[in-house]
């Protein structure tokens, strides 16, 4: 199966200090793995240039989306990213609080619009039919995350945990072929969190939706995962199964604990 993310030998200084250190991460399709690594390790920022915030130092960063062709994103724009079937979360929450749960979702299918300025304008009878296409897409999508009970709802209003899940409904609104997640668990309950796995699940198997994501809850990371990679000052030092992970004498070293290898 041909790789649907490829990232070669990335290198990310800022100024003299080097965030990300020569690191390959490979992805295929359907696939669900995890980047972790202790604080700091440089995680986020590797997320952070796949996705159009940053451009490396160095290195290359190809897609191949399934049924198209391979090519290069480093250096484009995160919209341009997004438009190509990259679509992410943050660690901080960052919705529109002001605005309704669907209207966060609409705001996500910006890409999949074709009327443009003129059409906006102008509100023919292809704009309207295309306004009304999003609205029913977005509230499909809600219903699928379990939330179209608080379509009308403010998003500032919602419960933490379905805030998470807006912020992924708002990013499958793109129709992305890899969704990347970082620290989807970040202040869920336990019981968010068994949600959460269950969500992360639906949308690989029946979306069809490849999963990448960064997070510090080892139990979900080993229930979730095929493969896992694990970073430590910029660099990656080790990646295999889950079972392979928990039992490397680096990574205990670096992430885990002792204790996990019991």
């Amino acid at each position: 199966m041909s790789l649907i993310l490829d990232v070669q030998d990335m290198t990310m200084d800022f100024g003299g200090l080097r965030a990300v250190n020569n690191v390959s991460i490979s992805m295929e399709q359907n696939e669900i793995i995890a980047l972790i690594g202790p604080n700091g390790a440089g995680k986020t920022t590797f997320f952070n240039c796949v996705t159009g915030v940053y451009t490396p130092t160095r290195g290359g960063i190809s897609i191949q989306p399934p049924g198209g062709d391979r090519e290069s994103i480093k250096g484009l724009k995160p919209s341009r990213i997004t438009e190509k079937g990259l679509a992410r979360t943050f660690q901080n929450i960052r919705l529109f609080p002001n605005m309704t749960v669907i209207e966060n979702v609409m705001i996500g299918r910006h890409t999949q619009l074709k009327s443009g300025v003129l059409g906006a304008i102008l509100r023919g009878p292809r704009t309207r039919a295309e306004e009304r296409k999003v609205l029913e897409d977005s509230y499909e999508i809600l219903k699928k995350l379990n939330l179209g009970h608080h379509v009308n709802d403010l998003a500032r209003n919602l419960p933490y945990g379905a805030q998470r899940r807006l912020e992924i409904a708002r990013a499958l609104a793109t129709e992305p072929f890899l969704l990347l997640l970082d620290e989807p668990a970040a202040g869920m309950n336990p019981q968010e969190t068994r949600t959460l796995e269950a969500l992360i699940r639906k949308i690989r198997d029946t979306e069809k939706v490849s999963i990448f994501l960064i997070e510090h809850d080892m139990s979900l990371v080993m229930s979730l995962s095929e493969r896992i990679y694990v970073m430590d000052y910029g660099k990656l030092i080790a990646m295999g199964t889950p079972q392979e992970v928990k039992n490397d004498p680096e990574v205990i070293k670096a992430y885990l604990g002792e204790e996990v290898s019991a």
